[in-house]
């Protein structure tokens, strides 16, 4: 049962209050901001979440290639700290009959629109069946925007023109509220016992490959309390160069906090671990990954301090996937991506622009 947007337990006919489940689906390809907060919403309106995950030949049927393998996609979304429960290879149409093999009272989509490759809407059957409820899309970001972006190798990521564009698709600029970093945030402070472990990075574009280092970094103590550092675009520029970082730092900073493994963001750390940063947040263990540590402007080792106190750790991930690897992937199959994007983009207008020429025949009618 909603009520004002907010779960409340149905009643069992014993007078117990039963478990509200929902259930949510989609590609999550890339996973970004917006799919985390979409799933921050639909977890309000239930006690359970169930995210189906589409496998890459259903998406590739539908809308194109994805850039993510399935298998990325699973553990990524499985890591983002309102979902209980993922289903792999969930079905790319949503219809009752699952939603009642996984007991799912509704499930949970944007206010954008999600198509077949025949253009129809995926969600028409739970629509009619009242079993569908509505969450407010992220404004400023998705999948087919991200793509764009690595194509572009541009810095100005946020100007993009609505005009002509889907209103799904084309964004606008996203903009960074306290409400929304306390939304995502978890809020709690390091209790006694705690080991308070710090990373710094980009982490831009938030990856399987960042995933898997914090998920390892967060099996290093009975009881962790997992700090990350995040560094501000132009420092991200500096060391990195070309169009990075493809997030802005607000971006990035709802991205980590977003997964189940962080405890806290500190936005727009220092490049080097200093002393003050360290005892500040009274930090146990500082840790890294395999990838290259570039100097600081000065020449200086920016772990020099960790290190020094014996609290520096250089974690092995098992897994060497970058930002540079992802868009990689991107500009190889760049044709392929192009032509995902204007073909999901000219279905949604199409969709859009019948849907205003519907409204306004029922306004001429009512007037």
């Amino acid at each position: 049962m909603i009520r004002n947007g907010h779960a409340e337990l149905a009643p069992e006919r014993d007078g117990s209050r039963r478990t509200v489940r929902v259930w949510c689906d989609g590609c999550y390809d890339m996973v970004h901001y917006g799919h985390s907060n979409q799933l921050r919403q639909a977890r309000a309106m239930g006690d359970y979440l169930i995210v189906g995950v589409h496998t890459d030949e259903e998406i590739s049927r539908h809308k194109g290639p994805p850039v993510f393998t399935q298998e990325e996609r699973y553990k990524m979304v499985r890591a983002i700290k309102w979902v209980d429960e993922i289903v792999p290879g969930a079905p790319y149409v949503t219809t009752l009959d699952t939603l009642d093999k996984y007991n799912c009272d509704f499930c949970v989509h944007g206010n954008d629109i999600t198509l077949t490759v025949d253009g129809k809407d995926t969600y028409e059957e739970v629509k009619q069946a009242g079993r569908y409820r509505e969450c407010q899309r992220t404004q400023g970001v998705s999948t087919t925007d991200l793509v764009g972006r690595m194509l572009l190798m541009t810095k100005t990521h946020h100007t993009v023109d609505p005009r002509g564009h889907s209103p799904w698709t084309g964004v606008s600029q996203f903009l960074q509220t306290s409400q929304k970093i306390m939304q995502f945030a978890s809020g709690k402070e390091p209790a006694p016992g705690d080991t308070i472990i710090y990373v710094a990075g980009a982490f831009d574009l938030f990856h399987i490959g960042h995933i898997d280092f914090l998920d390892k970094v967060h099996s290093l103590a009975p009881k962790p309390y997992v700090i990350v550092g995040l560094h501000f675009d132009q420092e991200v520029n500096h060391y990195k160069r070309k169009n990075y970082p493809i997030m802005n730092i607000h971006e990035r900073t709802l991205s980590v906090l977003a997964c189940r493994y962080v405890s806290e963001v500190v936005i727009g750390a220092p490049y080097s671990v200093t002393a003050d940063l360290l005892d500040h947040f009274k930090v146990d263990l500082v840790c890294h990954g395999k990838t290259e540590v570039l100097p600081d402007r000065d020449g200086s080792d920016p772990y020099a301090e960790p290190k020094s106190r014996g609290i520096f750790q250089t974690i092995n991930s098992e897994n060497n996937l970058t930002t540079d690897d992802i868009v990689q992937r991107i500009i190889k199959n760049r044709l392929e991506y192009e032509a995902r994007n204007q073909k999901k983009e000219a279905k949604e207008l199409a969709v859009f622009e019948a849907q205003q020429r519907r409204g306004k025949i029922l306004e001429e009618q009512h007037n």
